[in-house]
């Protein structure tokens, strides 16, 4: 009986959670693949008017006529590192639905190198894609967010509280994009904006394949078993529950949570525990000493 209790209640928060967001003009970076994938297919079965954002608008489109309401999607080319195409993003949400209730900056780019041996054409690369598609997206959306008193979503990572070895330009930019809308959220307190950092740990999905190498080449495979960690559809799951809940901060898996706290409150332990943890990655850049 305590079973099927749960099972009904969650059955209920997922029917009011679809509720809530039926109608709601949400823009999503990063579409294509990944987080951003099953973020789009988890939103749209909410009844949700999707502006889909990529690179690879074909993939977007393959994605999109799969969709049970294909007329309220749309898909638009972008490359979040140019600010002229996330100003179009937005102008092309606007000439479509008139309006926009949430932004999720979910396109990223990672990387796999250490300082020393990186070319800084890779630092600037993930800056731009990372930390600047953000920003950009963000200002161009921020007045029609205002008025709809509605939500930015800011998808960083376990690197954006703690650094990583081998990925200095990867968290760097998540710790950026931290920063950029804790102060966001500081300055419209008042004004009814909802901004929400969200923090997936380890999560299965491209971003591996495609992570960029010293000197800016895509390793092209995954140095982690995919299998072991959480899905993308799980990690969508999370951040439609945050959006409905208004949430400020979300860091998913319990390991992560541990970290961040550790690093908060006994920052040499915590390096030690993720120095000794990514050291056991095959092929590793660094040897653990």
């Amino acid at each position: 009986m305590v079973f099927l209790e749960k099972v009904k209640r969650v059955r209920t928060d997922d029917m009011a959670t679809k509720h809530r967001l039926f109608d709601k003009v949400i823009i999503i970076t990063g579409a294509s693949s990944g987080i951003g994938r099953a973020s789009a297919v988890r939103l749209a079965q909410s009844g949700a008017k999707l502006v889909l954002a990529a690179r690879s608008i074909d993939k977007l489109e393959v994605l999109a006529a799969g969709f049970p309401f294909p007329d309220k999607v749309l898909c638009v080319e972008t490359d979040v590192s140019v600010e002229a195409d996330c100003k179009n993003l937005v102008e092309q949400a606007i000439a479509r639905f008139g309006g926009i209730d949430i932004l999720v900056n979910n396109a990223g780019l990672s990387m796999r190198a250490m300082f020393k041996n990186v070319e800084l054409k890779v630092l600037h690369r993930l800056m731009d894609v990372n930390y600047w598609g953000t920003v950009y997206c963000t200002k161009y959306a921020l007045p029609y967010l205002l008025q709809s008193k509605g939500s930015v979503v800011g998808v960083i990572s376990i690197a954006g509280f703690n650094g990583l070895p081998a990925r200095s330009g990867y968290a760097s930019s998540k710790y950026a994009i931290r920063g950029f809308l804790d102060t966001l959220r500081i300055e419209h307190l008042h004004d009814g904006l909802h901004v929400m950092v969200f923090s997936p740990g380890f999560t299965a999905s491209n971003v591996r394949i495609a992570a960029l190498t010293a000197d800016g080449t895509p390793q092209g495979r995954t140095p982690r078993d995919e299998s072991k960690m959480m899905s993308a559809e799980q990690v969508a799951r999370r951040l439609e529950s945050g959006l409905v809940r208004r949430r400020a901060c979300i860091v998913l898996t319990p390991a992560g949570r541990i970290i961040v706290k550790l690093s908060r409150v006994f920052p040499r332990i915590s390096d030690r525990l993720t120095y000794n943890f990514m050291a056991k990655e095959p092929d590793s850049p660094f040897k653990k000493q």
